[in-house]
């Protein structure tokens, strides 16, 4: 009886090794492909955290000298209406012995009321101007926080792209691919806003 039949295993086992190389290996190639614009948007997005949070510093910066600025203007303001009382105590000590006051004293509580409202006025400036940069600097750091959970995002995407990679797993590559996608998507929205 002839013995079984014999099938060659090396040139099947050679041909599928090299389909899996060849299948493997454009995998591969997508995953890093893919991983290098994912790490390139990530470096984007990067100085664009370092950026906002900057801006947002130098404008906090300035809104605390310009409330140094408003709080002098009323302190001066305080001192125009200590000047002001005084004038008037001073008017009232003549009336009090029932005589007429000096012209001065009714002159100074006329020019330091108007002194104040000059003061005022600056001040109020001041604490407006101060509003407006930390309400922009709060924006920017809101934008920033976007910016740098994109980054994460980015990185998270990044790592699963490299054991996709190492594993050849289509599956965590998909996986990659989402992290990424929502990670620009947020830096999207942050970037226009």
């Amino acid at each position: 009886m002839p013995e079984g039949i014999e099938v060659d295993t090396d040139k099947l086992r050679e041909a599928i090794h090299e389909e899996f190389e060849h299948e493997g290996g454009r995998l591969v190639k997508a995953i890093a492909l893919s991983t290098s614009l994912l790490a390139a948007v990530a470096a984007i997005a990067a100085l664009q955290a370092g950026a906002t949070v900057n801006e947002a510093l130098a404008l906090k910066t300035e809104a605390t000298g310009l409330q140094a600025e408003a709080s002098d203007q009323w302190a001066f303001y305080q001192a125009k209406g200590i000047k002001q009382a005084v004038a008037e105590a001073s008017e009232s000590a003549y009336r009090a012995i029932a005589k007429d006051p000096p012209p001065v004293y009714a002159e100074k509580q006329k020019r330091y009321g108007e002194e104040q409202e000059e003061i005022k006025a600056k001040a109020k400036e001041k604490e407006a101007e101060r509003d407006r940069k930390s309400a922009e600097a709060d924006h920017l750091l809101h934008r920033h926080h976007g910016f740098a959970n994109a980054v994460a995002l980015f990185q998270v995407s990044i790592a699963l792209g490299a054991m996709a990679a190492l594993s050849r797993m289509r599956i965590v590559w998909w996986g990659s691919l989402a992290v990424g996608a929502v990670g620009l998507v947020l830096f999207a929205i942050h970037a226009l806003a």
